[in-house]
């Protein structure tokens, strides 16, 4: 199973926009697929009930967008006690292709949820 940790950049002066940094197993999801795209803005992302939350219907959610390099998008599905991401395509710790993680489905809620409160902070 893969953890995941999510975390925003609040915007100027640090980054030209706000967004999301999504780290599946400490990697940076969006940076490693392709270092010219940024995550999208957090609160679209996270909101309850919003593109990263699981539900009875796999759908494909765009991610992260990048200007001219068109976007990122993830396949998420809920299976069980599992969240599954899919369709990836990013070189892993062992420089092997991921293209597909999961996620225990209470990890996964809580950080969706705890980023999202952070990001209404």
């Amino acid at each position: 199973m893969s953890t995941l940790l999510v975390g925003a950049c609040p915007g100027l002066p640090v980054c030209a926009a706000v967004h999301t940094y999504l780290f599946v197993d400490g990697l940076d999801l969006v940076a490693r697929s392709d270092s010219r795209m940024v995550g999208l803005e957090p609160r679209r992302l996270l909101r309850p009930g919003g593109p990263l939350y699981p539900g009875d219907m796999p759908r494909t959610v765009e991610v992260a967008a990048g200007a001219g390099v068109g976007g990122l998008a993830v396949r998420v599905r809920l299976r069980g006690e599992s969240v599954i991401w899919s369709g990836l395509m990013y070189p892993g710790l062992d420089d092997g292709v991921v293209g597909e993680v999961r996620f225990r489905l209470r990890q996964y809620l809580g950080e969706v949820e705890r980023a999202y409160a952070a990001a209404l902070e």
